[in-house]
């Protein structure tokens, strides 16, 4: 019974370390690291700063939200876990889509070109992903975990700053996230792993070089 107990919670704590790491919320993450961070893009205009994370929050975040109560009804996906690797096609190519205009958006607009990068890197990998997913199941949590990490050592390295506690909350989050997609049974330890090196490495280097 103690053991049956203790296995449900641990099942609901995964549960919910599996939403507060969604994918869907990284980019948000990723700028809100950016701008509170101790370098020259912390100095950015309030309006500047306001203007991308709302162009991220709607476009990648609202839409994205917003049209999952469709493709529910449409059968498009059997639950909102989308645990299936066929479900999750045709949410990742919306969400390509999407991260597409935002990128189209946000490098046409006066901003520092990392930002910019950071944004575009994120539409490569989701690129990337959506054309992994034709034959395999690769977790999306642990890429995008594994994205907001190289992302805060690439603005250290860059930036010439010692973003210490940003680099513990994220190796502690990018834990957290792939226990709790083990946990939950829906994806092999390859699938996390390779998953959180492909976002680590993918974005690392395209912010490293560009």
């Amino acid at each position: 019974m103690e053991n049956t107990r203790t296995e449900d919670i641990q099942a609901k704590a995964a549960k919910v370390i599996s939403l507060v790491f969604h994918p869907v919320f990284m980019p948000l993450y990723g700028l809100l690291i950016i701008f509170s961070a101790p370098t020259l893009f912390g100095y950015l205009p309030f309006n500047v700063k306001r203007i991308l994370f709302l162009i991220v929050l709607v476009n990648n975040v609202l839409l994205p939200l917003s049209l999952l109560p469709y493709l529910r009804y449409r059968n498009y996906i059997t639950s909102w876990l989308m645990e299936s690797r066929k479900e999750r096609m045709l949410p990742l190519f919306i969400v390509t889509i999407l991260y597409a205009a935002t990128s189209y958006i946000i490098i046409r607009y006066p901003v520092p070109v990392f930002i910019k990068t950071f944004i575009a890197g994120i539409f490569i990998i989701s690129l990337a992903l959506t054309a992994i997913n034709l034959w395999w199941k690769i977790s999306v949590h642990s890429t995008a975990v594994g994205s907001i990490a190289a992302l805060v050592l690439v603005l250290s390295i860059k930036m010439n700053s010692t973003l210490l506690w940003p680099l513990l909350i994220v190796i502690l989050g990018s834990g957290l996230t792939m226990s709790a997609r083990l946990k939950l049974n829906v994806h092999s330890i390859a699938e996390v792993w390779i998953g959180y090196f492909f976002g680590y490495a993918g974005l690392g280097l395209l912010m490293w070089l560009i």
